[in-house]
This record gives structure tokens, C-alpha cells and sequence, in this order.
């Protein structure tokens, strides 16, 4: 059985224990669900580079019923052939599209809006959805969380690149074959993402991409 599915399982099974939790309604009930959501977490370490810790940390301190993860990400075109990327520190500086998780207490797209000033110094604003996808289904390394990405297309109104934040090491404009060569940082967006995302740039008025 591949690793992927054996993540899914996981994954699910983590899903179900915590469900479980929130709803139990006895002792033995909470119990039986706790034992199977750590039995999750240890497969989770074993699948996925996340420490343990991180992964208790995560999971054990969450509640109510478990719902997927929400990662956005600022897509923003100058003219009809770059697209903005920065490097991820955390990532040992591969390049990625400015964005974060999603933060409670803002919009999807004052997130990205955000991202967009934090990682790379630019003033922007959204403009519409481009695709919202299931990490799952996409290629990127494996990890303990159940993830959706929300790709955001933004326009510069203002502001300088930065090069140095305390979270990226770079902002760059790159043409499409130059972007599809870079090292990127797969864990945040893959190049088939970027094929996926380029024609926006000459056509805007596509199609939203819907997992």
C-alpha cells in the first residue's frame, strides 16, 4: 500500500477520534476515542516528517469537530509572463507564492493581502478567486494535516519589494519558464500548480480551478 493512502487513513482516523471527543458521551466513550486519536499521532510521525511533538501539540489542544486546514496564496502578474515569488526561510530559502494559513478574524482575501505586504513589501489588492484545491491531490510532501489551498489572484498598488523579512529572504518577479525551473518550496506550491496558474495571467477571466 502506498504511503499516501496510509497518510489518509490517518488522517481520517485522527478525524473520527476527535469527532468522537467532541461528542462523547461517557467516560469509556472518551477514553476508547482518545486511545485511537494518539494511535493516529504516532502514525502520523511515522508518515510525515512533522517531530511528534509538533504533531500532540497541534492535535491534542484542538477541538470540536475537525475540518480541513486552510493554507492561502497571493498570485500576482506583471504583465502577461512573471508572476511574483519569495523565498521561504523556513525552507532553507526555496521560492513559493507570498502566503500563509489562513488567520481568524480576516477574509480569505485580506489574507492574501497581507501576505502580500508582510513577505514581499508590495501594497495590493485582491481581485478574485483562481482555484481552490485539495493539497492532497497535487503532489506535495506528506504531512500530518488535511489541507485546502486557496489561490487568490492580487494586483500591486503601491509599495517597493523587500528582500529580507523575518520570514522570506527574497521577492522576484520570474517568467514562466524561468518560475518552472526554480527550487521551490513543494510543500507550499508545486510547478504543475504554477502551469495551472500562468494562464490567468494573458486570459483573467477563466474559469475558477475546483478540486
Amino acid at each position: 500500500m502506498q504511503s499516501s493512502q496510509l497518510l489518509a487513513y490517518a488522517q481520517r482516523l485522527q478525524s473520527i477520534a476527535q469527532a468522537g471527543l467532541t461528542y462523547a458521551a461517557n467516560a469509556y466513550d472518551v477514553e476508547r476515542y482518545s486511545e485511537i486519536r494518539d494511535l493516529s499521532v504516532k502514525f502520523l510521525q511515522e508518515l510525515t516528517d512533522e517531530p511528534f511533538e509538533k504533531i500532540v501539540r497541534v492535535f491534542a489542544y484542538e477541538t470540536g469537530y475537525q475540518t480541513p486546514k486552510v493554507d492561502i496564496r497571493a498570485v500576482l502578474f506583471r504583465g502577461k509572463n512573471e508572476i511574483l515569488l519569495v523565498k521561504e526561510k523556513i525552507d532553507n530559502n526555496r521560492w513559493t507564492l507570498p502566503g500563509g494559513w489562513a488567520d481568524i478574524g480576516y477574509t480569505p482575501s485580506e489574507v492574501a493581502v497581507k501576505e502580500v505586504k508582510e513577505e514581499a513589501g508590495l501594497d495590493a489588492k485582491a481581485v478574485r478567486l483562481l482555484a481552490l484545491l485539495d493539497k492532497r491531490e497535487h503532489g506535495h510532501p506528506p504531512e500530518p494535516w488535511y489541507v485546502y489551498k486557496i489561490f487568490i489572484r492580487c494586483e500591486v498598488v503601491g509599495g517597493e519589494l523587500i528582500h529580507d523579512t523575518t520570514e522570506t529572504g527574497g521577492a522576484q518577479w520570474f517568467g514562466k519558464e524561468e518560475a518552472l525551473k526554480l527550487d521551490l518550496s513543494t510543500a507550499r506550491v508545486t510547478a504543475d500548480q504554477l502551469k495551472l496558474l500562468f494562464p490567468f495571467a494573458t486570459n483573467p477571466d477563466l474559469p475558477v480551478i475546483c478540486d
